[in-house]
């Protein structure tokens, strides 16, 4: 089915996030289908509303939300890491699918990534 990319770092404090979106920017760049997963801290990268000027940072909801653009159709976000996190389908930025980032989930990417 394709390269399914673990987000599973903070969004801030450190660049393997980063990193990882932009080689999922890249790979769907050149039409490899690419999901987006984000599990564990990764999850607060879809937290709506950031704001990271105080740690003079610009917001990664922007970020984010140019994966439509670069063809990243699917973005997942594991169900049980919004739970721990506070965040709910309301918090979450359109498109956003929750689920559980489990074996079977796993089991249908050919190639699987993680960002940490």
């Amino acid at each position: 089915m394709g390269m399914l990319i673990i987000v599973d770092q903070p969004p801030y404090g450190t660049w393997a996030g980063r990193e990882a979106l932009d080689m999922a920017f890249s790979l769907a760049a050149f039409d490899q289908p690419v999901t987006l997963l984000f599990t564990g801290t990764g999850v607060n990268w879809l937290r709506k509303g950031q704001d990271a000027s105080a740690i003079e940072q610009k917001s990664v909801e922007k970020n984010l939300a140019a994966a439509p653009v670069f063809g990243i159709d699917t973005i997942l976000a594991d169900r049980m890491s919004c739970q721990r996190y506070g965040l709910n389908a309301t918090d979450l930025p359109d498109g956003v699918t929750l689920t559980s980032a489990d074996a079977h989930l796993l089991a249908q990417y050919t190639q699987t990534v993680f960002s940490g």
